[in-house]
């Protein structure tokens, strides 16, 4: 069980989503931020590393708004859907676009399990904002 999970379920109030649901994302957010910051060092060890401005940049900017969001998402007192709702809605978007263009670099195995952990995330994240409805 993630700790996650185990601190949704010694939480002493009302969660307002299903625990199983909210903890994947938590977890898929933490997960895609470490792969993220990961494969940004490797980018920039790599010999053409002028190709990688791009990966490089949209890996910093989803370790922000993962961490950001993960952050918002694990404090549920005062739960605020007017806030989580736009940052989930981030994270679907800069994952899938962070996850695009580390597929274009596939053959490099970081940017490889970079795309798998943004993949993951963004279906993480889409999965929590249809449990929020």
């Amino acid at each position: 069980m993630s700790y996650a999970r185990q601190m949704l379920d010694s939480y002493p109030g009302t969660v307002s989503a299903d625990a199983s649901v909210l903890a994947a994302a938590i977890d898929a957010l933490s997960d895609c931020a470490q792969a993220c910051t990961a494969d940004n060092d490797a980018d920039l060890a790599e010999q053409n590393v002028t190709e990688m401005v791009r990966c490089i940049r949209l890996c910093l900017d989803c370790v922000d708004i993962c961490t950001a969001t993960a952050g918002v998402i694990s404090r549920l007192a005062e739960y605020d859907p007017g806030t989580i709702r736009p940052l989930l809605e981030a994270c679907v978007a800069i994952c899938n676009s962070c996850g695009d263009e580390c597929e274009r670099h596939a053959h490099m195995p970081h940017c490889r399990i970079c795309a798998e952990a943004c993949r993951r995330c963004e279906r993480a994240c889409r999965e929590l904002l249809d449990a929020l409805n």
